[in-house]
């Protein structure tokens, strides 16, 4: 038997999962904390996490799935890693973390990405998919620069969320040409760390680790590592990606023209290129797919809406305590498609991109106290984040994507028949779930980067579909009406 592990390092738990390289077939999956991680917040727009808690949720779950499992851990073969994309991690030359991880939510770089943008020049940054430097890595990092001086100048090398973990695992600080573009630190058009920005930002280039292919052995777990993990020393960590790339890839969408979309704390629709292209507000992002090579462009190009399920998980806590996410599913499944002009703005989550890097927070719209009940803010809600991301949508298509079939996951809101069918109904996309995962998808590429499967056909060959949801003609009316308001009043605003 063989076997191969997935570490998916997110903001809100770790989780991971063994597959049986043989069958395809998840054996085992575990995640931790139980609850949300907490996400520190010392300043308005500020959103940090510490990585060692990463590192020890990791141990946990890991420990969940080898007992649950109970297989011979010598069997396994590779590991992979999936993780929060556009984090940093900052170390020094002994490799201790030098402060809290910047997520990927944090809001505070926002100028500098802005300035960045102006001073290297708008056609460059776009033409070059540097995007606008934003709210990335990269721009996070000069804030470390001009307001932590002193923590700045003990840094060795910067990572991102990933490059962390598998520094963890292999002793070896090592990041990706993905991950670099991520963070916006990667000319597609040099195919290299971009020198302008570099220079820009006032980066010397050797604060960048080196650099691995996406699908390769990028290390072997180090025996300090393999003692903590109650692993044997010698296991090639052999794949790594931010999440979203990730999961593309355990949906198995790696061609021009395919899309997959995921809806956790944040929404995500990610479509498959094989063009330079970019939108000129940059309201979308384009990055290095992960089987991108210098040859053969499969360039990614991102939607992100910050506030989706977050929206709903706040709503639980604050709104519907006494309810879990299927009774509030089925109470606000009574309100008609619509809800009767109740509008809910998800934007609650930091800057948002499709926004231009505007923070308008969310908002709720025609609350009648007289006609609308808490079902009504329930529904509302869903509907607010399926129109969010169809808003994006309609970006996304002026690159070149049409979202004809959108597969996802069965998981986080996509659990939710009135998410789903309101997407469906909105967009005219077809909806086709896999019961996947992130770490899942990750185990899956490390087997291929190990060499335990030939081809990525290979690695997915067991991939089922396990439901469709097609758009339902009566409620495309009353939706669309819906829709035309909530765009129109986030134009006004």
């Amino acid at each position: 038997m063989m076997y191969s592990l997935g570490f998916d390092i997110g903001s809100s738990s770790v989780k991971v999962a063994l597959l049986d390289v043989t069958t395809g077939k998840a054996l085992s999956t575990a995640f931790y904390p139980k609850e949300e991680m907490a996400i520190s917040s010392p300043q308005p727009e500020w959103a940090e996490q510490n990585p060692a808690d990463w590192w020890n949720n990791l141990k946990l779950a890991l420990k969940d799935v080898l007992t649950t499992s109970n297989i011979d851990p010598s069997a396994i073969h590779s590991i992979g890693i999936s993780y929060q994309m556009h984090g940093l991690v900052t170390v020094d030359k002994n490799g201790d973390i030098l402060r809290p991880a910047i997520i990927w939510c944090d809001s505070r770089a926002v100028q500098y990405g802005n300035i960045a943008f102006d001073e290297i020049g708008k056609e460059h940054c776009l033409s070059h998919m540097l995007n606008s430097p934003g709210n990335f890595t990269a721009s996070k990092l000069k804030w470390v620069k001009e307001n932590e001086p002193d923590t700045y100048a003990r840094i060795n090398k910067i990572m991102l969320p990933g490059d962390y973990i598998a520094y963890r695992l292999t002793n070896e600080l090592t990041t990706t040409k993905s991950g670099l573009s991520e963070g916006i630190f990667w000319d597609f058009k040099t195919q290299s760390v971009s020198k302008e920005l570099l220079a820009n930002y006032g980066f010397k280039t050797d604060i960048i680790p080196s650099i691995k292919d996406t699908f390769e052995i990028q290390g072997y777990l180090s025996e300090q590592a393999a003692e903590e993990l109650d692993l044997p020393t010698g296991i090639a960590v052999s794949y790594r990606a931010g999440d979203q790339p990730n999961n593309a890839l355990s949906l198995n969408v790696l061609n021009p023209g395919e899309v997959a979309a995921t809806a956790g704390t944040s929404g995500v629709v990610y479509g498959v290129s094989d063009q330079l292209k970019y939108d000129p507000a940059s309201r979308v992002n384009t990055f290095a797919h992960v089987n991108h090579t210098n040859i053969d462009n499969r360039l990614g190009v991102l939607l992100c809406i910050n506030g989706t399920g977050i929206l709903n998980s706040w709503l639980r806590k604050n709104v519907a305590a006494d309810l879990d996410y299927v009774q509030m599913n089925c109470e606000a499944s009574v309100i008609e498609p619509g809800s009767n002009g109740l509008l809910v703005f998800p934007f609650g989550n930091g800057a948002e991109r499709v926004l231009q890097n505007q923070n308008p927070g969310a908002t709720v719209k025609h609350l009648n106290f007289n006609i609308h009940t808490r079902a009504h803010l329930l529904r509302a809600a869903q509907e607010g984040i399926a129109f969010s991301f169809m808003y994006g949508m309609e970006v996304m298509e002026q690159t070149g994507i049409a979202t004809k079939v959108i597969r996802a996951g069965k998981a986080n809101m996509f659990l939710s028949p009135i998410f789903r069918q309101t997407l469906a109904d909105i967009s005219g996309a077809t909806i086709e779930l896999y019961e996947t995962n992130g770490a899942l998808g990750a185990a899956r590429g490390a087997a291929y980067g190990a060499g335990l499967y030939s081809t990525l056909e290979e690695a997915f060959a067991s991939l089922e579909k396990v439901e469709i949801i097609k758009p339902i003609e009566r409620n495309t009316k009353s939706l669309k009406a819906a829709y035309k308001n909530w765009k129109q009043q986030l134009s006004e605003d």
